[in-house]
């Protein structure tokens, strides 16, 4: 089995999209490990704030079928892929890491890019696995995240998903 961790965010009816990915989830793969969610400023457009958390699960699903599962994810979810690249969306599921995978696998580039560049994917990646290491650079993803130069500003939003709270308003 894979570790694989999931970035998940949505800046649409936020709430019910993210509820949604959640219960595809772990409708699929059991138990998820998870970050708080995150709102933040929309990046490369101007655009209403976005959700973000990041979800850890094992699968036994190859890199290739697993992308392909969470586009399906997306695609069920409203995700309408005509737009420009950088624009508002229902939600958007991509893989940062899938065990220690480096490179093109099967059309994924894995680790994804934006762990070291977007703060609203570095930290709850550093929250939910803060020892885990950054398969290319091999710091511990909360080294990373002290290390964070970025001027993105984001903030815990008060969330619940079948009736438990995944993080509180601060």
């Amino acid at each position: 089995m894979a570790q694989v961790y999931v970035s998940i965010g949505s800046n649409q009816d936020r709430t019910r999209y993210i509820r949604a990915s959640l219960d595809a989830l772990v409708e699929r793969f059991g138990l998820l490990q998870l970050s708080s969610v995150y709102e933040s400023e929309a990046v490369g457009f101007d655009g209403d704030n976005f959700y973000n958390l990041v979800a850890g699960f094992s699968t036994d699903l190859p890199v290739g079928e697993l992308s392909r599962l969470l586009k399906r994810i997306e695609d069920d979810n409203g995700r309408c892929r005509k737009g420009p690249k950088f624009s508002g969306r229902t939600l958007d599921i991509d893989i940062l890491t899938y065990d220690e995978l480096i490179g093109d696998h099967d059309g994924v580039q894995l680790p994804r890019d934006e762990i070291l560049k977007n703060a609203f994917v570095l930290l709850p990646l550093a929250e939910v696995a803060p020892e885990v290491k950054h398969p290319e650079v091999g710091q511990s993803y909360q080294a990373l995240w002290d290390g964070y130069e970025g001027g993105q500003k984001l903030w815990t939003v008060g969330f619940e998903w079948r009736g438990q709270t995944i993080s509180s308003a601060h």
